[in-house]
């Protein structure tokens, strides 16, 4: 299977992807969504373990990759619009069968 080629459309959305700076401290989600640090945790595929670093104080403090940033971010996002997404995308995200047990 060849793989297909991208549009001008579809290269300039890789570049503004690829300069973007989307990121949201585990602090600023905690304090927006009434989430628990497990579930933050489940977001960001790593321990909870981890995760209490990252609201620790001091020496044990440990600072979440920008990766962990951009996931977050990614679901504030997802939170915020997640009634005005079409059902098609929503399909797309694997979000499916969550959505069909609401």
């Amino acid at each position: 299977m060849n793989p297909r080629s991208l549009s001008q459309r579809e290269q300039h959305l890789i570049e503004l992807y690829s300069y973007c700076q989307l990121g949201m401290t585990p602090q600023q989600f905690y304090a927006k969504w009434n989430v628990s640090q497990e579930a933050i945790a489940s977001i960001c595929s790593r321990s909870l373990s981890t995760v209490r670093c990252w609201f620790r104080k001091g020496r044990s403090y440990r600072r979440p990759t920008p990766t962990d940033l951009r996931h977050l971010a990614l679901m504030d996002f997802l939170l915020g619009h997640f009634e005005q997404l079409p059902p098609e995308l929503v399909n797309v995200l694997c979000l499916a069968e969550e959505t069909s047990q609401s």
